[in-house]
């Protein structure tokens, strides 16, 4: 090697470790253009429209009576007050308003199919198509908040989770039609296929803040934030244990800060995704991007999630002091598979504490060894300051193709005290490693006999 070759190759090396670095000014950056709902002052409290707090009475008429006067008045704020408020169907927003439940306070939905219809455009697991209306849902709103110390109870563990064992067909049928690109008219479901709905769905809209409520028990995704920038959650706790039960799904998200949560949910806690396959791929000017999950508390079947479906990108997320307060199968997890497309890249992942996982940190670009002929870009992937106390499978798992290879991986003081695998790294390259220890740290070494 001549001195002008090795010369580049330092330069190189020293560039990447550089980048690797936590980048707190573009953190700061995205968290100060976030922008918080401007509410205009008008306000209504829910019992003045006839709701009772009965746990009884259908409510439903008297929810979307306040929206109605909201929408008169340019907005405002709903108040729920002490008490548990049974409604039969979807809550559907409108611009400038605060739902505010209040301490005490519980929004239980029903669990009959038939109170959410007719059905609304939607997406399902990254395919946009007409379904159940999620149980709140907002489309095309701007300025629109969640707020106070109560609950959301989606009523999901009886009725909606009996769809699961059924929801094959539909599932198929919705896939079919994105890879042969069916008109968006024709894309209906709803009775008869068994896909579940969304707890609380915002579908393009800006401005959007959900704090310090308690959401319970959701058919499906919790918090599915599709085609929407702007967005705060901050304070949310869980308790939704059921099939599919993810927290928050960013999908084709753009400019989110996820803060202060204490997740406790029967799937992801954090799944970001930007669409599945050939619709995906479509909408490459869309990917998730600008995400920032920091102070948060994991708990349920996986950590932070990138994909599966992700073909129009995600870019630009950042993690950092978060722990866990039970068990995770996996910490932090990038999947995607040769179906996808799209590209992973510049994910930074800091101070993060777990205690027992199965596997701690996992890329692969071969999830469930699926598909073939669009296999996705991995590259700029960066964890530091990361401890685990035990991996019952696998420390570091990285899965790239001969062809795709996974590319520029930092790890940096890494401590996992216990794993029965180590480290598995298969097709990647420009993997640095500084400080990573996997089981007992050495000293140093003894001394002959």
């Amino acid at each position: 090697m001549n001195v002008k070759c090795l010369f580049f190759l330092l330069l190189s090396c020293f560039s990447f470790a550089q980048n690797s670095e936590f980048p707190t000014a573009k953190v700061d950056s995205i968290v100060n253009r976030i922008q918080l709902p401007t509410i205009p002052s008008y306000q209504i409290n829910i019992q003045k429209l006839g709701a009772k707090g009965d746990s009884v009475t259908n409510n439903k008429t008297a929810f979307d009576k306040a929206m109605a006067l909201c929408k008169k008045n340019k907005g405002g704020t709903i108040i729920v007050p002490k008490g548990i408020y049974k409604v039969n169907g979807p809550i559907h927003f409108v611009s400038n308003v605060n739902l505010k439940i209040e301490k005490g306070a519980k929004i239980k939905f029903s669990d009959s199919p038939q109170d959410y219809l007719p059905m609304v455009l939607t997406s399902w697991e990254g395919t946009m198509l007409y379904n159940y209306s999620p149980l709140i849902y907002a489309y095309e709103c701007s300025n629109i908040a969640i707020t106070g110390e109560g609950t959301i109870d989606g009523e999901g563990g009886k009725t909606w989770k009996s769809f699961k064992a059924k929801e094959e067909a539909g599932k198929n049928r919705s896939r079919e039609m994105n890879h042969t690109n069916v008109p968006l008219k024709e894309r209906t479901f709803g009775e008869g296929y068994f896909l579940r709905p969304q707890m609380i769905q915002f579908f393009n809209c800006k401005n959007i803040l959900v704090e310090n409520i308690r959401i319970e028990n959701s058919p499906f995704w919790c918090l599915h934030l599709l085609k929407s920038q702007s967005i705060t959650v901050r304070g949310v706790s869980y308790k939704s244990l059921n099939y599919n039960n993810d927290g928050i799904d960013p999908e084709y998200a753009k400019d989110v800060l996820i803060e202060k949560v204490t997740f406790d949910n029967g799937d992801d806690n954090v799944a970001i995704k930007a669409g599945r396959d050939h619709e995906g791929r479509a909408n490459t000017a869309t990917p998730s991007e600008n995400i920032v999950i920091r102070n948060c508390n994991f708990k349920g079947l996986h950590g932070v999630v990138i994909g599966s479906e992700m073909s129009a990108g995600v870019q630009n997320v950042y993690v950092e002091n978060c722990k866990t307060v039970g068990y995770l199968k996996r910490g932090i997890y990038l999947k995607t598979n040769a179906d996808r497309g799209g590209f992973i890249k510049n994910i930074f992942v800091r101070n993060i504490q777990l205690d027992e996982v199965e596997d701690c940190l996992y890329m692969t670009a071969n999830y469930h060894g699926e598909g073939r002929g669009f296999q996705s870009e991995i590259s700029n992937i960066h964890f530091s300051n990361i401890t685990c106390n035990k991996a019952s499978e696998s420390g570091i798992v990285i899965q790239g193709f001969p062809d795709k290879k996974i590319k520029n991986i930092s790890l940096i003081n890494i401590e996992i005290k216990s794993a029965k695998n180590a480290i598995s790294n298969e097709n990647a390259e420009n993997v640095l490693m500084t400080d990573v220890f996997i089981g007992k740290r050495v000293t140093v070494p003894t001394a002959a006999k």
